[in-house]
């Protein structure tokens, strides 16, 4: 049996390959919002997105919406989707409740950590050890977003992971439009205190800690980023 080509249209494809690809298009399209490939004020080219991914306006346009629903793009009549700005003063409110559902993650069906958590946990610590050894500031992005999902297998509560999850991507591009003001190699080394911390925590099972180190690093994130406001005009 022949495999379909890209760009087949949404309705031949069987149901699971529909919503495998919706989900590696919205995740890929998220990521590259979250670390500013497509800056603020962005136009997307949906006719150029098709013919990237090989696929038809129809299930491209359902992508859009849905990142739209999270907040990270915007429709302008007689203009197209636009890449939605941040700032750190409008997301306040969403970084305290953050705070708030990090804590949570300790005593809503929390899992205990697995082999390969723990394995995950350790290869996220060498990974902010390499970067504080050469800070880059996409790595430093790419890590930071990564560690928010291991972060994740520790709660089985759906709502929580999936409330955390749309605010988290909401202010993830904070950091990026503001590092550059802010001491790169100071930042990473906290994070890398933050990740070792967890993964301290994670090693012996303690998942009520490891939501209390990252509820803690919440806070101080958005107080140093809150005084970055007057340098960085975010």
């Amino acid at each position: 049996m022949k495999r379909q080509k890209p760009g087949v249209k949404d309705e031949l494809l069987p149901s699971n390959a529909s919503r495998e690809r919706f989900a590696r298009i919205y995740h890929l399209l998220r990521t590259r919002i979250c670390l500013l490939d497509y800056p603020p004020g962005t136009r997307l080219s949906e006719e150029a997105l098709a013919a990237e991914f090989g696929i038809s306006r129809t299930p491209l346009r359902r992508v859009l919406g849905w990142l739209e629903s999270q907040g990270l793009l915007r429709s302008v009549h007689g203009v197209g989707t636009i890449v939605t700005d941040v700032d750190i003063e409008a997301f306040g409110q969403v970084y305290q409740l953050r705070m708030e559902l990090a804590e949570l993650i300790g005593k809503l069906s929390p899992v205990a950590p697995t082999a390969e958590t723990i394995s995950l946990f350790r290869t996220l610590e060498a990974r902010s050890r390499a970067l504080v050894a050469a800070p880059d500031a996409r790595d430093f992005a790419q890590l930071n977003i990564d560690f928010f999902h291991a972060l994740m297998r520790l709660s089985d509560n759906e709502p929580l992971k999936e409330i955390s999850e749309r605010l988290y991507y909401q202010t993830a591009r904070i950091w990026q439009k503001s590092i550059s003001r802010m001491d790169l190699a100071e930042e990473v080394t906290m994070f890398g205190r933050e990740i070792t911390e967890v993964r301290a925590a994670v090693e012996i099972g303690d998942v009520s800690a490891a939501a209390y180190i990252r509820r803690s690093h919440i806070s101080m994130s958005f107080v140093r980023l809150s005084a970055t406001k007057g340098k960085t005009g975010i």
